[in-house]
Formats: C-alpha cells, structure tokens, sequence
C-alpha cells in the first residue's frame, strides 16, 4: 500500500472516531453517534475513494445492522425505492431515445438557425443545455451538448475548451429548473411532497433568470474566443455542419420515441392534478409514469429490452443511492437529526431566514467538493427535523436544490456533468484544464446565482 493510499485512509478512519466522539460530546447516545459516524465515513470515503463508493457504502450499512442501530426492515424503507424505480424508468426511456436518434435530430433543428453569429451560438448552445437538462437529466444533456461543441470546433478550427465550459455551467443551472433535471431533484420531490407544478412555479423562473445571467457573464468572460469563433464563421459559412452531424435513424421510430417522450412529460406535468383527481397519494403518478413508459419501450423493443436494462441503467449509482439514503434514513431513526436540527434552530435563534439561509449556503459550498446527491441526503433528514420545531415551509426545499445545484458549478469535481464533459474534453483533444483555471470561471458563476437564488428565497419564504 502507497503511502498516499494509507493516508486517506488514516483521515477516513480519523474522521468517523472524530464524529463519533464529537455526537456523543453534544448529548447523542451510542447508537445515534454511530450513525453519524457511519454517514461521515461514507462522504468522505466518497470523497477520498471515488471508485469504492459502493464497497464503502456496504459496508458501512453492514455495521448498522450488526450493531442493531437500524433494523432490516428500516434500512428497506429508508433506500426509497421509489426514487430509485422512477431513475430506472428514466434511465431505459434514454436509451431509447439515443437509439432512435432523438439527440441527433434536436441538435439539427437548433444548428439551422440562419444567419449564424459567435453570440448566437452561445445564446443557443447555453439555452439548448439548460432546455435538453431539464427535460431529461444533466448527464444525458451534457453528454450531447459536448459532442455538439467538438463537432461545431472542430469544423471552425476554434479551442474548444471555453464552449465546454459554458455548456457544462448552463446544464448545471439547468437541472435546478424541474423534478427532472438531476437526481436531487425527484428525491427532494419524494421527500419534501413536492410536485412538479411546483418546480416549474418556483425553481424554473429562477433557474431561467440565472441562466440569462449567466449568458451575459460569458459575454465578458469569453470576450475573445467568442470574437475569435465570429471571424472563423464568415470565414467558414456554416451550412456544411449538418453534413458532420450523426444521420438519423429511420423516421417512423423516431416519430413513435419522440410520442412516448412527449407522453411521458405530458402526464409528468399533470402528475399532482391526476393523484388529486384520483384520491392517489403525493407523487404516486410522478413516480409510476415512467415506469409505464419504460414498459411500453420493453415491449416495443422486446429484443433489446435485456440491453436497456443491463446497459443503460447505472446499477453501480443506483445501488450507491439506495445504500446512501439508508443511511440518511438513520440518522433520523435514531433521532440524530433531530439532535442536529435543534442545535441550528438555537444557532438560528428560530429564524426560518436564517435557516433558510444556512442551508442554502451550505449544501452550495458543499456541493462543489461533494456530490450533491451525497450532501442533499444528509441534509433531507434534518429539514423534516425542523418541523418538530413548527418550521413548515417548502424553501427549505429549494434552499436544497439551488444550492446543490448551482454549487456544482464552482469546481471541476463538484458536478457529475462537469466530470463526463471533462472526461471527454481529455480523451477526444487531450485538453485538461487546470483546477484553478476552472475555479476562476466556475466561483463567479456560483457565487452570483446562488446569491441571487439567496434574495429570492428570502423575499419569498
């Protein structure tokens, strides 16, 4: 074992003792400590050993069940199979969706755009990625967006590095604008009983907004390559992009793929009035549809309904998850949130405001060295703990959300996206961008939208 190995795991062993200690310390009994301890050492094995996330993760549920500090039929209850179960849905609708070609033929229709300037196209990359987020996931949107950017570069003989960079921010931003957009999304919906009406009233505008913003930013930042990119498109014209573009698959099958999507995010959108209209518990359609649709797909495409499910659903995430939430899901069964929550509310000094403002700065920061998914599963426990206190409001919520997703933008690491678009960047160029480099960028970016997500939390909770 390296010497740099045996020291991240010496601060990972540190660290549970430390919290361990440190929850017992502030008046926690044995099994609550150890919860924490547990859950501490999972985000920062996370953190340190990002390819045994899952070993670390059952382990660690292993040890609250030999120790009785949660039950097995608890730890089932806890892994919200529910949201896990709506990601599967997702997550096999996607696939069909790359297989009729349905990214492919979006991006024909935007690239048409006549009359194409440097601007135009930052305007249009930048909406297209918060759009293409919102409707499926970060990760499916960035994926496109960025194979988009080369292929667009390439043909202009311009650095592609500073697109990537805009495409990737925006999708962040983006993902905040629906249930949809990122994980964190449908598992504070779950949650937090929220629908997707609900996303689209208070999280879109602000999302939208704060892209809008965002845009503008670029205009300053990336002055030169943009006016760089607007001499190389009178030089080149721009017609014989589509001639690079990947062809489209036969009509008909993506006519019947788009007519699923477009069902899908029908009923989605009319989730919460259906479950009124029918008597059905919050959420129960939000959660169903897509495994309708999912259906349908396997059915339709009954011989490759094995493949979608083996290969384009991430079992290795989503088994990380459900142990993740499991975990989270202590925390409040042994009543160490609530311990936690009541240290905040005195902090606080029983300010929603200043909960509201805590949270949000809070899972921002935090989420641009963790995943925000990791973060927000440690913080959902400890928001429903405010109610015993009599706090009920729904920015508590999106505190959660604004800052878990703007936050990713801060760093290179702090956004699944970010990771996958850089990934890309270094196998298909072999361009890394520096750390700092990206900081400079990334905390203008975050600190300005999450500071405006701030006022508007404040003014309307």
């Amino acid at each position: 074992m390296s010497n740099k190995i045996f020291l991240k795991f010496l601060i990972l062993f540190i660290t549970a003792i430390a919290c361990g200690f440190l929850s017992i310390s502030i008046g926690m009994n044995t099994h609550q400590a150890l919860s924490v301890s547990i859950f501490s050492a999972s985000v920062m094995g996370t953190l340190l050993f990002w390819d045994f996330r899952l070993a670390i993760a059952f382990l660690g549920i292993a040890i609250l069940l030999m120790t009785r500090t949660v039950d097995l039929e608890n730890v089932i209850k806890f892994a919200s199979l529910e949201v896990i179960l709506f990601l599967v849905g997702m997550m096999v609708l996607i696939g069909l969706l790359k297989e009729v070609g349905f990214f492919a033929w979006l991006i024909g229709l935007i690239i048409r755009i006549k009359k194409l300037t440097a601007k135009k196209f930052v305007v249009v990359l930048c909406l297209m990625s918060a759009i293409l987020a919102c409707a499926v996931d970060e990760v499916t949107s960035i994926i496109f967006m960025s194979a988009l950017v080369l292929e667009i570069c390439d043909y202009f003989e311009v650095l592609a590095t500073p697109y990537i960079i805009m495409c990737v921010l925006a999708t962040n931003i983006g993902s905040s604008g629906t249930v949809l957009g990122n994980p964190i999304g449908i598992l504070i919906a779950a949650k937090g009983g929220l629908t997707f009406e609900d996303f689209i009233f208070r999280a879109f505008p602000l999302m939208f907004f704060c892209l809008l913003l965002t845009i503008s930013i670029f205009f300053v930042i990336f002055k030169k390559p943009i006016k760089e990119l607007d001499k190389k498109i009178k030089e080149f014209g721009y017609n014989e992009i589509l001639i690079k573009l990947i062809s489209v698959p036969p009509e008909k099958q993506l006519r019947l793929g788009l007519g699923i999507f477009g069902v899908t995010l029908f009923f989605i959108g009319l989730h919460h009035r259906l479950e009124l209209l029918w008597n059905l518990e919050t959420n129960t359609i939000l959660l169903v549809i897509p495994l309708i649709s999912a259906g349908f797909v396997m059915v339709w495409k009954h011989r490759k309904a094995k493949e979608y499910i083996e290969k384009e659903v991430d079992w290795w995430t989503l088994l990380f998850f459900m142990l993740l939430f499991a975990k989270a899901g202590t925390l409040k069964y042994t009543g160490a949130t609530d311990v936690l929550a009541k240290y905040l509310v005195q902090f606080a000094g029983k300010n929603p405001k200043v909960l509201v403002t805590n949270l949000l700065w809070t899972s921002c920061i935090g989420s641009s060295i963790l995943d925000n998914v990791v973060l927000v599963a440690a913080f959902i426990p400890i928001v429903q703990s405010f109610h015993s206190f009599g706090f009920v409001t729904n920015s508590f919520w999106w505190a959660l959300l604004f800052g878990g997703c703007f936050g990713g933008n801060i760093t290179m690491i702090g956004s699944t996206a970010n990771i996958v678009a850089l990934g890309l960047l270094e196998k298909e160029k072999g361009i890394k961008i520096k750390f700092f480099r990206w900081l400079g960028i990334g905390l203008i970016i975050g600190v300005i939208t999450t500071l405006f997500a701030w006022l508007y939390l404040i003014i309307t909770s």
